[in-house]
């Protein structure tokens, strides 16, 4: 039994997921591995694991070859593809984006067709032929024609206008400039135009065309800085460093031009963190790794200018690679419209066969024996009955409502134009309004189960904000006075005595510039020394201003906040930092930088002051910091106590302490250091041993306290989409202690929430899998599925989980493993057989594993998912999809949501100061996460309310209308004759029935938005699918079927046996006709008015004018004048004025009428008031409801020594600036011969890092 484990078992048992770590790259899959291993023989197996162990990396894989300055190179027949018999094209794709669908040759016939693929289309369009053959046809071909141009023009139309602005956006992408090299010297080129190998120059703030090789740029050793907003969503900038050869040699444009280097390096793909290859050169080859590559979508930042090869364009680039497929997105109600129209088709085929046969019987037991309906053709009975299933097929066609879908469309339109228009969803401070960008998925906003948020610029602003410190245990930052008073409402401090100061930091704790400027405890000023003095920030000054680059907002944040408070970092060289320390500039010399990354949680810098004394300062996760500090610290635990406060106020916070160092113990150090430095083998590693040497007994100067500052109303909207019973989830690729106080700050996680981490998840999941095997081994999905809970009924409980352990769970993790089972192909029909059934057992094993996740994960109130890639990203959208059936919507901001954003059944984009790549893949977007709420409480609630009463009464009026046929059928021997004038049925959907419940579709409300807002609890509806199902579609086809019966046979009987008051007999068929049209258009719009919750003068008027439209236009049709112009189409020459001038016919109109709509009053009044539905409730008492009730932020309860969380630690999760200041390659000065010494011993030291 073991062993068969084993060979079940696909990812590696003895690792342990690093919480730390963003999980392997997206394009590593488990079938480039099976693409990537030969099929071999099994005794060859242990020569080729040696092989496999001893092998260069990545060489295979680097076949993309770009030569710079050639472009025939790129043309060359080994790099052509053939597309279509002999066309080919190159494998290099060209740099214009294409979105659109048509250009004018193609989309008359494109269209035609993709509208004809509609079965319903499809159909009207066999029923014209039908109707062109006359011994099948009893109607007038212009009866279906009309229709069938109405919608296929509409939709064309809208279509048109679609595609007409992806041009425009295309063409505007498609059509910036940048400078190229083109005949020895830079010309200006569209981005268009732009091909793989080209040389071009960009200047600060511009776009990045294409992902390109960092050749060189204006800073020192081609240093260039980029904002990557269009792809993550930070604003922080990131540095890029072109190779040495190419800063020292590309400068200069002839010398740009002569460049021919040649670089092979891997295949497109979507990698957005990794880049392979190697540019060869001056007979010499080069690295290339991630960190010389500009990527399409980025911004030149602080760089005057760069230069740069393109290496991939156009549809190659990594950013377009990354944006996933388009899929065709449908709703819900779509699918289910589309399966009502197949029942609609099978019931309009039963009910035309059994016609066809009654007529076959009445022929041979009637019409044969009457010799008045002889109509001089000897056709035997059983033909005349299968001419006639023809007939029933055109004269019921209209049970199959031809202009369902374009009304569908046109309310979809509209509802769109109300979301694009609502001034709610408006953000002034951007300029940005809501937009609509589909037109297709309104309803399904008002069925969402679950919501897949990004974090970084979707629930945060990116904006860390310093709001309160502990300083030798006494707590800064609350509203207080210069005496220590406490003020609810105090003016900010007031920086203006500080020339530095930036102006942005709000503050209200005047005590602590009292105790700054007063100097009484040197504590304070050596809290802000320290965060003036130790970080990697940056500074530069730009017309006369001093600015800032930090590798992180954190760092920003605190350096800033020491600016505000009078210790200004000024510059800095290699060795040299420079402070303004209350208006005193000193400079410091550094010794060392002891930098930050994920498993040391902290960053250190030695300094030596002007007086000659050696100290270190280090900031870092009280977690770390406190296990180093001096035995002997006197506020230790006060600190400790404001920890916990700042973690209850769910606040980012360093820990920050000093030590003395004397100068024998630091030689002694620094040596060990320099050795560290420059170890060939295991650096890092090496290099932390040395610094936990140093960073020990430390004297504890305090805390800071940072908000990672939500975007205005994300706790508020969180809590009422909680209440509308929508389940959220939280995707994002930061580190666990930061989505941990993100969920705290917008309150997806209380105080009174279990937290599941991945181990415990990852014990529970196995123990259930165990219990799985043994009640029914691997195939226990074919058993009947029980759903057992996993945890006990009661509490609140959340799932906090990372990458790594994600892969673990869902067993996507890869391992060496696997690759040596592929080794062992077998040869016999045996040995295949087994391995298929392994194999099968396996994949079993997964789903059965994935099936368990998501139901654990769905018992949790909140899931946050943490450094996880785009990739994991889309697998849980599409795990949730797949297991609940649910409807989900995803909402981000940055070029690694698109995956997920394209998963989802919706895709929402954050629009605003992040990158818009989220939004252009998106099918709705808005400017603040708050806006969701609207979004689907008030447009998505509207419009599926709409949308179900739009299609219950649409189906309900064309039962009513054409079943009357089905009537008349057993009176006129089955002759497929029409009950209506053929003009009736031509106008019927089209004018005298259309406009008020498209006007319905588009404008009703139950309760308003307000009171939507306000009890989201009506959201539920939509997510039970209460208002539109197959029950309520048999619910309105029996409504309509009985009200056809009404209409038809009220008249019946009082045309029977009847003479008008002058004698005349209005009797006849064409009066009929009249009498049951009538009764009809007024039932139907009578019923919409009953189906109404919100009146305007709009819908009254459209009731009111449809039947006034009806008489108007039937008068002018019943005129002796256009039966003189058309003889052969309008027969019915005085039937209306002669039929409506008797007191008789209105009557019956009127009985008839009533008989239908009087037994809905009746039922609509009893159920409202036996058994009203929540909206009904809100509706009654809707007056003294108006009122609004503001939302209220939950109260966090601080007890001592109960703190159940750490805060989230202050940095960021990459590496800072700490290598580039050390190797003074970011410093504008010229180098001396000792700087260029010590410069490139750490080039090589780091490129043997790199390797």
């Amino acid at each position: 039994m073991s062993t068969e484990r084993d060979s079940e078992t696909t990812f590696d048992e003895d690792s342990q997921p690093n919480d730390e770590v963003v999980p392997y790259s997206d394009d590593e899959t488990e079938d480039e591995l099976d693409d990537q291993e030969p099929a071999v023989e099994p005794q060859q197996n242990r020569v080729n694991k040696e092989a496999e162990e001893t092998r260069e990396p990545f060489k295979k894989d680097c076949t993309w070859q770009v030569k710079a300055n050639d472009r025939r190179f790129h043309e060359q027949p080994q790099f052509m593809n053939t597309v279509f018999f002999c066309i080919k094209e190159s494998k290099y794709a060209n740099n214009a984006i294409k979105t659109y669908k048509y250009n004018a040759l193609t989309f008359l016939p494109m269209n035609l067709f993709e509208q004809f693929k509609r079965a319903a289309n499809f159909y009207f369009l066999v029923l014209l032929i039908l109707q062109a053959i006359p011994q099948i046809s009893t109607l007038a071909w212009y009866t279906t024609l009309v229709p069938l141009l109405v919608v296929l023009g509409i939709t064309a139309i809208k279509d048109l206008v679609d595609d007409v602005a992806r041009h425009k956006m295309d063409k505007e992408i498609n059509n910036r400039t940048c400078e190229v090299i083109k005949d020895g010297r830079f010309k200006v080129a569209k981005w268009k135009d732009i091909q793989v190998g080209d040389v071009i120059r960009l200047k600060k703030n511009d776009f990045i065309p294409a992902d390109i090789l960092l050749l060189s740029s204006s800073e020192p050793n081609s240093l260039c800085y980029v904002e990557t907003a269009e792809l993550d969503g930070e604003t922080n900038l990131k540095f890029k460093m072109a190779l040495e050869v190419t800063h020292q040699y590309l400068q200069e444009e002839n010398s740009l031009a002569a460049f021919d280097g040649f670089i092979e390096c891997e295949e497109p793909n979507n990698r957005l963190d990794k880049f392979t290859g190697t540019l060869f050169w001056k007979n010499t080859s080069f690295p290339l790794d991630a960190d010389k590559i500009l990527l399409r979508g980025c911004v030149i930042r602080n760089t005057d200018f760069c230069h740069g090869l393109v290496i991939f364009a156009g549809a190659d680039s990594k950013i377009m690679k990354n944006s996933g497929k388009t899929r065709f997105k449908r709703t819900k109600i779509d699918y289910l419209m589309n399966y009502m129209v197949y029942t609609i088709f099978v019931v309009l085929i039963l009910l035309s066969a059994g016609l066809a046969i009654g007529h076959a019987y009445w022929e041979a037991q009637v019409g044969n024996f009457s010799w008045y309906l002889y109509d001089g053709e000897d056709s035997a009975p059983s033909y005349r009955g299968f001419l006639n299933f023809w007939g029933y097929i055109i004269v019921l066609n209209t049970l199959v409502p031809i202009s369902l879908y374009v009304s569908v469309e046109v309310i979809r339109l509209g509802q769109s134009y109300f979301i694009n228009w609502d001034l709610q969803m408006y953000y002034p401070e951007k300029d940005t309004p809501a937009k609509a960008r589909t037109t297709t998925l309104n309803e399904q906003l008002g069925q969402i189960h679950y919501i897949f948020s990004d974090k970084t610029g979707t629930l945060t602003q990116n904006v860390m904000t310093f709001k309160k410190c502990c300083i030798n245990g006494q707590i800064y930052g609350d509203h207080r006075d210069a005496s220590q008073n406490s003020h609810s409402k105090i003016e900010p401090v007031d920086f203006s005595w500080n020339t530095f100061a930036d102006g942005k930091l709000a503050f209200y704790d005047h005590y602590l510039i009292e105790q700054i400027q007063s100097g009484k405890e040197p504590e304070v000023q050596q809290f802000f020394f320290l965060l003036a003095v130790c970080h990697t920030v940056m500074a530069d000054r730009l017309d006369g201003q001093l600015n800032y680059q930090a590798a992180s907002p954190d760092e920003g944040a605190l350096v800033s906040a020491a600016r505000n408070f009078g210790f200004v970092f000024l510059a800095r060289t290699q060795n040299t930092i420079t402070i303004s320390e209350l208006g005193t500039e000193r400079t410091y010399h550094v010794l060392a930088l002891l930098d930050f990354n994920s498993d040391r949680k902290r960053m250190s810098i030695i300094v030596r002051t002007p007086e000659g004394n050696i100290r270190l300062y280090c900031k870092g996760a009280d977690i770390v910091i406190y296990e180093r500090l001096h035995r002997t610290n006197p506020t230790r635990q006060e600190t400790q106590d404001a920890l916990d406060i700042f973690a209850s106020e769910t606040l980012r916070t360093l820990c920050l302490c000093y030590k003395e160092i004397e100068e024998k113990e630091f030689e002694e150090w620094n040596k060990k250091f320099m050795a560290a430095s420059v170890a060939s083998t295991n650096r890092d590693e090496a290099l932390d041993k040395v610094y936990e040497e140093i960073e020990k007994d430390l004297i504890l100067l305090g805390a800071t306290a940072i908000e990672d500052k939500l975007q205005d109303g994300v706790p508020e909207t969180i809590s009422k989409l909680s209440k509308a019973d929508i389940k959220i989830w939280v995707l994002t690729g930061d580190k666990k202690e930061t989505a941990e106080n993100i969920g705290f700050a917008c309150e997806l996680l209380t105080e009174d929430t279990t937290i599941c981490y991945g181990e415990d998840i990852s014990a529970l999941l196995h123990t259930r899998m165990e219990n799985q095997r043994n009640r029914g081994g691997v195939y226990a999905k074919f058993v009947p599925r029980v759903y057992e809970p996993f945890f006990p009924s009661g509490g609140n409980r959340a799932l906090i989980i990372t990458g790594s352990w994600l892969n673990e769970i869902l067993l996507e993790k890869k391992s060496k493993r696997s690759k040596i089972l592929k080794l062992k192909f077998p040869r016999t029909e045996e040995g295949r057989r087994l391995r298929t059934q392994s194999m099968r057992k396996l994949e079993v094993k997964k789903e059965q594993q994935q099936q368990n996740f998501v139901d654990l994960a769905c018992e949790c109130s909140a899931v946050i998912c943490c450094r996880v890639t785009p990739k994991q990203k889309a697998m849980v959208v599409d795990l949730v999809k797949r297991y609940k059936k649910a409807i989900t919507l995803a909402i981000g901001d940055g070029a690694n949501d698109v995956n997920m954003i394209k998963t989802a059944h919706i895709g929402v984009g954050i629009s605003g100061q992040e990158g818009m790549q989220a939004v252009m893949s998106s099918d709705y977007s808005f400017a603040q996460f708050r806006y969701l709420q609207r979004l689907l409480l008030v447009h998505g609630r509207w419009s599926y309310i709409r949308m179900c009463k739009f299609l219950r009464y649409f189906f309900y009026k064309n039962f009513a209308f054409t079943l009357v046929h089905f009537w008349y059928s057993f009176f006129n021997g089955y002759s497929a004759q029409t009950a209506y004038e053929d003009w009736f049925i031509t106008l019927y959907n089209v004018l005298y029935s259309s406009l008020p419940v498209l006007l319905m579709g588009l404008l009703d409300q139950d309760v308003s938005d307000k009171l939507s807002l306000r009890f989201p609890g009506l959201y539920v509806v939509g997510q039970r699918d209460l208002l539109f199902n197959y029950r309520r579609f048999f619910v309105s086809l029996l409504h309509g079927a009985l009200t056809s019966l009404v209409l038809f046979f009220i008249p019946y009987g009082a045309y029977t046996q009847t003479m008008g008051q002058d004698g005349e007999a209005p009797s006849d068929y064409q009066s009929f006709a009249v009498t049951i049209a009538s009764a009809l258009i007024i039932t139907v719009n009578f019923q919409i008015g009953l189906d109404t919750s919100y009146w305007t003068f709009v819908n009254a008027f459209s009731i009111f004018g449809s039947i006034a439209l009806y008489f108007g236009i039937m008068f002018d049709f019943h005129s002796a004048g256009i039966h003189v112009l058309f003889p052969s189409s309008f027969q019915f020459t005085g039937t209306a004025s002669n039929a409506l001038r008797q007191p008789y016919i209105w009557l019956t109109i009127i009985l008839t009428v009533a008989v239908c709509l009087l037994p809905i009053i009746a039922i609509r009044f009893l159920s409202m008031t036996i058994w009203p539905s929540e909206s009904d409730k809100i509706q009654k008492h809707r007056k003294q409801l108006k009122a609004e009730t503001q939302w209220q932020r939950r109260k966090h309860v601080f007890r001592r020594d109960v703190s159940t969380r750490r805060s989230a630690y202050a940095f960021s999760h990459q590496r800072g600036y700490a290598d580039l200041i050390s190797s003074g390659r970011s410093i504008r000065k010229k180098r001396s011969p000792l700087d260029g010494v010590i410069a490139d011993g750490s080039a090589e030291y780091r490129r043997t890092a790199e390797s």
